[in-house]
Parts: structure tokens; sequence; C-alpha cells
């Protein structure tokens, strides 16, 4: 065995710190809190809400956290909330209410969370927990592993209120800021899309006329095909859980853009989609440089994958959670038989957007502006890409690098 795949097994393997779960009596929601470990004193990872979550889901993705939070900083312990629930029971609100007001206690002293699959941080998470007395759902995260004084957990929640739901006043971080999109609308997108534009920058290549197919387009999605676009790249296709809209030309930045202000609560919405059924053979089956899954968890099969490989495809930047059909958390069979033939950007660095825009409000002497939070960004994910390519400049084994970069920080 590899000393990667020690380093891995010692992870994966070992218990989470605390499971927190859930029962809804009025309902059949259930849901978990796993905080892998306490690490620094707190812990942090979103909340997301979908029909089948699983308690090992959701294990899975606290421990992703854990590893994404050496990139992005503070030094802090993973962890997710998973809710099992259909997203479009009309209940769903009330659920939701009824969980933030049981996880309350956890928030207030060393969890923060946010939004993630179906859970809107400014539509759901700020009010709801809000109702309850938290200051923010980051809280946690400032009690436990900062310790500041009164005035000082004052100033950097403060920062973080006034940050992260700032609407995009600068038209180079927004499709239309008529529109009144926030920071958080559009950052982790954003890293997703600067992964991909580092990554040719380091190896000497260039981005602008680049190809690439985009599997989910809600805000992650949606978001990365538009800093894309930006950059030069041709998005010629797009699938998310019920439609597909493919271009053989390649869409422009204007087409993107207009895809993305038209989406219908997360989704694609345009008179030229297909049906799932009837257009992702051929979604699969279009030839690209790069793609990008944004979708849910676990969706990238081998058999799609293989289309992608005949196809050309020569990157992948993960902007989902754990995205391949793994068993394994971190570097499953899939992932690892991709990383060794292509280039794979993981998750812990192309989609660490939204936790980098947390960890850098809660700095001293920090500029809050939508340049400089995204600018930050940027930033904190060369960083990442660089040092992995310190050792070697090769366009394969990236996952693999990175990896044992990251879990030498944790172990």
């Amino acid at each position: 065995m590899s000393h990667l795949k020690q380093l891995i097994n010692e992870f994966e393997s070992k218990t989470p710190e605390i499971i927190f779960e859930w029962h809804d009596s009025p309902t059949s929601a259930k849901g978990w809190v796993v905080i892998n470990s306490l690490r620094g004193g707190a812990c942090g990872g979103g909340t997301r809400l979908r029909q089948g979550v699983t308690l090992e889901e959701v294990k899975a993705l606290a421990k992703t956290m854990e590893v994404k939070f050496t990139i992005s900083g503070p030094d802090i312990g993973g962890a997710k909330s998973g809710i099992d629930f259909d997203p479009e029971d009309p209940r769903k609100e009330e659920v939701l209410a009824r969980w933030y007001q049981a996880v309350i206690p956890l928030l207030k002293s060393y969890y923060g969370t946010g939004g993630d699959v179906n859970v809107d941080e400014a539509r759901h998470v700020v009010p709801l927990t809000e109702k309850h007395g938290l200051w923010h759902p980051q809280e946690g995260i400032v009690s436990g592993h900062f310790r500041s004084s009164a005035a000082d957990k004052i100033k950097k929640i403060g920062q973080l209120r006034t940050g992260v739901p700032s609407v995009i006043a600068n038209p180079a971080y927004s499709p239309d800021v008529t529109r009144k999109y926030t920071i958080s609308d559009l950052i982790t997108g954003y890293g997703v899309a600067q992964s991909v534009v580092h990554y040719y920058s380091l190896l000497g290549g260039e981005v602008k006329g680049k190809t690439a197919l985009i599997h989910g387009w809600g805000n992650v999605g949606a978001s990365a095909g538009f800093f894309l676009s930006r950059a030069g790249v041709k998005i010629k296709g797009i699938m998310d859980k019920q439609r597909v809209y493919l271009s053989d030309e390649g869409l422009s930045e204007k087409e993107v853009s207009t895809l993305f202000n038209s989406r219908d609560q997360g989704r694609l919405n345009h008179p030229n989609t297909l049906s799932v059924g009837k257009g992702q053979g051929s979604f699969w089956n279009t030839a690209v440089d790069v793609f990008i899954p944004c979708a849910s968890s676990r969706l990238v099969t081998a058999d799609s994958a293989a289309l992608l490989l005949e196809n050309g495809c020569e990157l992948i930047a993960c902007g989902a959670n754990v995205p391949f059909d793994d068993q394994e958390i971190l570097y499953g069979a899939l992932h690892e038989k991709l990383d060794h033939l292509i280039s794979v950007v993981p998750d812990f660095i192309a989609n660490c957007g939204m936790a980098r825009a947390y960890a850098y409000l809660m700095q001293e002497d920090i500029e809050i502006t939508s340049d400089a939070i995204f600018q930050d960004v940027s930033d904190i994910i060369f960083k990442a890409l660089n040092e992995v390519f310190i050792s070697s400049k090769t366009n394969t084994h990236i996952s693999e690098r990175a990896l044992e970069i990251a879990i030498n920080k944790i172990i």
C-alpha cells in the first residue's frame, strides 16, 4: 500500500468526534450533523437537504470539509449537515426552521454552517438562525476557534454580515448588476473557474479557446460557466437534473449570461433545452477539453467518465463535493483512475471559494469589497495549485499530490 493510501485510510477510518441525529415529529424528515473533528476548537460545513441523504454521505462530506480547510483556512475541523427530505415538499421551510432550532446550541458554540444543495444561505440559513438568536451562521467558528473578546467577536461577525450577502456592483463579477447577485451567489463557481484558469497558466497553456461541459446549473455550475466564458472558454453543453442545453459552436459569454439570468430555482430554463432522457447521451458524447461537475455528489459514473476520455477531455475541475461514483470518500478507484490519465483538480481546491470567503472575512484589517474578496479566493486557489506543481509540472496525479499535502497537514 502506498504512503498516500495509508494516510487516506487512517483519515477516513477514524470515527467522527460528534454525530448529532434528529427526527422531525410532524414529518418523515431526519437529519444529521457530523463533526469529523474539533481541530482548532471549531468546525465548519454547509447544510444540504435532499431526499435520500444518508448518514454515510454526511460523514464523507464532513471529512472532505476538513481537507478543504487546509486550503481555505481557518485551521479547523470538518463538519456537514444533511437532511433527508423532499425539497419540493411545501413544508420544506417548516422542516428547516425546526432543524435550526435543534442545532442552535452547536452553532453558537463551535460549528459554523452555510448553504448547500437545496438550502440557500440568504433565504434559509440566515433568517431561520437569526430567529433563535444566532448573530451569523459562522458564529460558532468565531467563538470556538478564534475565542475572540466580545468586541472582536462583534467585529468579525459584523464583517461576515457585511461581506457574504453584499450585492455585487462590479460588472467584472456579475452577469447582470441590476439583478443584485451577492457574493454568496457567485463566489464558489468563481473559484471553480479560477482553478481552470490557474491550471493552464501554471502549465504554460492558454485557457482562451478551450471548450467545456458543465454538469449542474445551480449557483456553482452557473457561476462557473459565466466566469469560464468570460475567460474565453466555449461552453458546449450544460446538463442539470431535468434539462440539457447543447451548442455545437460553443456558447458566447452573452448566451451564458442569458442562461444564468433565466434560471428557474437554480434550473435550466430555455426553450431550446432537451429533456435529460433525450439529451444526456449527446451531452456525454460531446468532445471538450474541460469537464466541470457541479451537481450532487457521486453522479459521475465510470461509463460517463469513459465517454469523456474517449472524446478528448484533458481536465476535470470538481465543483461538486465528491463528484465521482466511488465508495471511498477522498480518492476512490474512479477518481484515482482519472487522476492517473488526465488532470483532475480535486473538490477541496476547486470549490473552496465560499469557505475561503468566510475565512477572509474573519481576518483583521481587511478590505470588504467584491474585488478584494474575489481576488483573495483566486490567490488562495493559485497558491494551492502552485504548491502541487512545485514538486512536478506533470499534468497527471494532481489530486494525489494535493491530497498528500493536505492530509499531512491534518495528521
